[in-house]
This record gives C-alpha cells, sequence and structure tokens, in this order.
C-alpha cells in the first residue's frame, strides 16, 4: 500500500496536479483517472463512472462535437444561403432586393431569440432530443420554403425554419463544457465557433453555383436533405452529453432515453434566465464586444456583397457565391489563433506558475486569455476599412480581388475574437455555460439583426468608404476598450491576488 501511494504521489508530481488537490480523491478514484486519463491534472475531476461524458474516448467526444457544431452551422448556413439569389427571389415574388435581404436578417434575429426556449427544454429532456426534434421540424419546414407560392408564405417559414435549427447555436457551450477538460476547452470551444461564423460565408459560396444553375427553389430543397441526413448520423452518433448519474444502462442512456432525464419542475422566470447575464459584467461585456465585431466583419461582409459588389461589378449568382472566399480562408486561419495558441498561451502561463513555490494556484486567472484579443480586433477594423474602401474605389464595371482579402482579413481578426471571447465569457461562468452560451447568442443575433437596416442609410449619407470610420468608431468604443477596461480591473486583481 505505501509503494502505491508513492507511486502515486510521484504520478501526480509529474503531471503537475499539486499533491495537496490529488490528496482529496480516493485512492481508487486515482488508480481510475491515472488509467483512464494518464494524468490527475484535469479541470474538472471526472467521476469514476465510464458514462460520464468526460471519461469518454477523444473520438467520441470529437464525433459528437463535429455534430453540433454542424447543426450550429446549419443555423447562420440557412440564414445565408440565398443571398446569392436575392435579385431572383426578387423577380419570382415581386419584392425588392431590400425586402429579400430580410428574409436573413428575420432569421439572424429569430437564431438569437428562439434558444431562450431551447435551453430549459434541453435541460430537462437532454440535449440529444431537442438535436432531434429541431433537425425534423428544420426539414420539414425548409421543405415548406421550396414550396412558397409567395413572400409572405416563404418569410414565415423562413422564420419557423430559423426557430427550429438554432438549439446547436446556443447550446454548443454547454456541450462542450459537459464533455471537454478545462484546458482543451478553447481549441475544442473554437470548432464549435468557427463553425457558426463559417455558416455565413459558405451558404452563399455554395449555393451561389445552385441558384445560377437549377433555381434558387432546389436551395431550400438541400437545405432539407441536409437536414434529414443530419438526423440520420445523430440516431447513431450523436449521444447524450448531459450527465445525470444514470439508473439504466450507459448505451440505453446515451442513444435510447428519449424521456425526461431532470424532473426539476419549470419556472416562468428560467425561461428568461439566460437575459440575467446582463448584470455579469464580464459576460456581458464580452458578448457586446464580440458582437460589435461580427456585425462588421461577418454580418456587413456578407448581407451588403449583393448590393454592394453583385451590382457594381455585374456579378451572376455563381460569380457572387466566390466573393465569399475571403471570409472562409480568413476564418479558418483566425480559428489556428483563437482556438490552439489560445489554450497553449494559457498552458504556457500555467507552468510559469507552477515553477514558482509561492504560488498558492498554478492555474492562470481566465483574463489573461484577453490578450489576444487586443490585436484581433485592430486585424477586424483593417480588414473592414479595407474592404469597404476598396470597394468604392474600384472602377464600375471592372473586378478587383481587393475587397475579398480585406474581407478576408477582417474574419481573420473576427474569429480570433469569437473564440477568444466566448472560451473567456464561459471560463469566467462555468457553472451555466448554457446560459452563457444563449445570453451571448441572443446579444450577437440581436445586434446583427439590427444592421442590415441602417447599413444602406450609413452608404448613402457618408459614404461607402467613409463608413470605415463608423466602423473603426464602434469597434473601438463597443469591443477594444471596454475589454481592455475589464482585463485592467479584473485581471489586475486576480493576479495580484496569485503573483
Amino acid at each position: 500500500m505505501a509503494n502505491l501511494e508513492k507511486k502515486h504521489s510521484t504520478q501526480v508530481e509529474e503531471a503537475g496536479t499539486p499533491p495537496s488537490e490529488a490528496s482529496t480523491l480516493s485512492e481508487q478514484h486515482q488508480a481510475y483517472l491515472l488509467q483512464r486519463h494518464g494524468t490527475l491534472d484535469l479541470d474538472p475531476v471526472p467521476s469514476m463512472d465510464p458514462a460520464d461524458p468526460y471519461n469518454w474516448p477523444l473520438w467520441k467526444k470529437s464525433c459528437n462535437l463535429g455534430l453540433v457544431a454542424f447543426h450550429a452551422c446549419m443555423g447562420t448556413f440557412t440564414a445565408a444561403a440565398i443571398i446569392p439569389a436575392y435579385e431572383e427571389i426578387a423577380e419570382d415574388v415581386g419584392v425588392s432586393i431590400q425586402r429579400v435581404s430580410y428574409l436573413t436578417s428575420l432569421q439572424i434575429a429569430i437564431l438569437g431569440a428562439a434558444p431562450l426556449l431551447w435551453k430549459p427544454l434541453s435541460h430537462r429532456f437532454g440535449r440529444r432530443p431537442i438535436f432531434l426534434a429541431s433537425l425534423v421540424l428544420s426539414c420539414v419546414c425548409n421543405i415548406g420554403c421550396a414550396k412558397s407560392p409567395d413572400y409572405a408564405s416563404m418569410a414565415a417559414c423562413r422564420a419557423l425554419v430559423a426557430f427550429f435549427i438554432s438549439p446547436a447555436m446556443a447550446l454548443g457551450s454547454a456541450v462542450v463544457m459537459e464533455t471537454f477538460f478545462k484546458h482543451q476547452r478553447a481549441m475544442y470551444m473554437g470548432v464549435w465557433t468557427v463553425m457558426v461564423t463559417l455558416g455565413v460565408p459558405v451558404g452563399p459560396f455554395i449555393f451561389g453555383f445552385v441558384a445560377e444553375r437549377v433555381g434558387y427553389r432546389w436551395i431550400y430543397w438541400t437545405l432539407a436533405i441536409t437536414n434529414a441526413v443530419q438526423f440520420i448520423l445523430y440516431v447513431f452518433f450523436g449521444p447524450e452529453t448531459r450527465y445525470i448519474s444514470p439508473s439504466s444502462s450507459p448505451f440505453k442512456h446515451e442513444y435510447l432515453n428519449l424521456s425526461r432525464i431532470d424532473k426539476t419542475s419549470f419556472t416562468a422566470t428560467e425561461f428568461l434566465h439566460p437575459l440575467t447575464l446582463f448584470t455579469n459584467i464580464p459576460v456581458l461585456l464580452s458578448a457586446v464586444a464580440y458582437s460589435m465585431v461580427f456585425l462588421f466583419a461577418s454580418v456587413l461582409n456578407s448581407v451588403e456583397v449583393p448590393q454592394l459588389l453583385q451590382q457594381k461589378f455585374g456579378l451572376s449568382a455563381s460569380q457572387l457565391g466566390l466573393q465569399f472566399l475571403g471570409l472562409i480562408i480568413g476564418s479558418l486561419l483566425g480559428e489556428q489563433i483563437g482556438g490552439y495558441t489560445s489554450d497553449a498561451w494559457m498552458r504556457l502561463r500555467s507552468r510559469r506558475l507552477l515553477s514558482s513555490s509561492t504560488r498558492e494556484t498554478h492555474r492562470p486567472p481566465p483574463e489573461f486569455r484577453l490578450w489576444l484579443s487586443y490585436p484581433a480586433f485592430l486585424i477586424t477594423i483593417a480588414g473592414t476599412t479595407t474592404f469597404l474602401v476598396c470597394t468604392e474605389q474600384a472602377p464600375t464595371g471592372s473586378w478587383r480581388v481587393s475587397p475579398i482579402i480585406g474581407t478576408g482579413i477582417a474574419a481573420f481578426g473576427n474569429q480570433i475574437i469569437t473564440t477568444v471571447l466566448t472560451t473567456y465569457a464561459v471560463d469566467t461562468f462555468p457553472s451555466d455555460a448554457g446560459s452563457v452560451g444563449v445570453f451571448i447568442n441572443f446579444v450577437r443575433s440581436t445586434w446583427g439583426f439590427i444592421g442590415p437596416f441602417w447599413f444602406p442609410d450609413m452608404f448613402e449619407s457618408v459614404g461607402v468608404a467613409r463608413s470605415s470610420g463608423v466602423v473603426v468608431a464602434l469597434i473601438m468604443g463597443g469591443g477594444f476598450l471596454p475589454v481592455a477596461a475589464l482585463h485592467f480591473v479584473r485581471g489586475r486583481g486576480r493576479e495580484g491576488r496569485i503573483e
């Protein structure tokens, strides 16, 4: 027994966990974690139950996250899918292009509000039943869009699609929290956030070709088929991640149970609970700063592309879709910094703290992650400014690549901001990661919904190029400076206590 304790103590020290922390676990629990994970330096510390999602093999966690992340992508993907077909839809249903653009804005607004309902339901019934129902109903409503004879019925069906497809856009943060450890959080949170971001440019990039070759209604048919395929994949590869020590077998709990797993009664205030995070300053400022960047680096650079580029350069639907390639490349590159590098940055700080014997803890404060956001704000400003200035300066009828380079630069900064600030918000309030995700999604989508209504007036009043001044003022005033103040006040206090 003494040799076993000595062996455990040595392994704990090699893993980087202070012996005082490991000593709170039973000997059996320590042995289980070492066998399962190879270390005791785990936050949070999982149970000894193989059904606990923290104890799942990495392939199972990753497969499930991939399904959830793609599901989240389908929210923004569906909203932006019709952008290359604005002109065709306008002609078909007899309305202006500006009114057709509201079919996208409408979905953005509903994508933000609907998760207020889905979050409590997923808490009682689990994530899996909600995701399955979401896909079935989205599929039906996309078919309704494809069969809509006029603008009003199409708008109604689009609204219902947004309502039903929305759960994963907000619950992804909860799924990441329920399956991955804190030291992995930014990287895997980044998988979810980058898919939400990529939905905006990938939708029009793909469906520009669809609209031009087979007609815009096949956009809706393709979306319906995709929802059906997602449903089938969830049935076989999407286990339940909300862990309540199951009374049945792990397989039945994860794949076969569709009944209520949490018997707690619903309350009216519960459905609005995520909105109480308006009083949580770190989460609020993170959400506002991210939303400000998202508005200009994603919404403006996508929703306004038909008005700014298609008409000026005389682009076809497929050519218009290609204009979104910059957003796709920029987002993917940005995630490498926002995700993996962010976790590496925190691990580096953790090792430095551990090397000092005077530290009470070897975990850095969440605010240390915010250092990576500052250059990202400036990169976003530079990219959006490039897009607007180069768009105005390009000669009419003569396409230029410079605006697309600008959107790529802006998307790069936007994705870093997305992952860093979302992960920071969850780190500061890990006890209710689901509400954090719902709240951030609500703020982002509400602000993103409002933007397209005043963008045209801004361009007309001050000009496309000079609008970059508005972008700089709002990103600095609503993003950079509040985050810097938050970092200074909270970060200095926490680091002072640690150091």
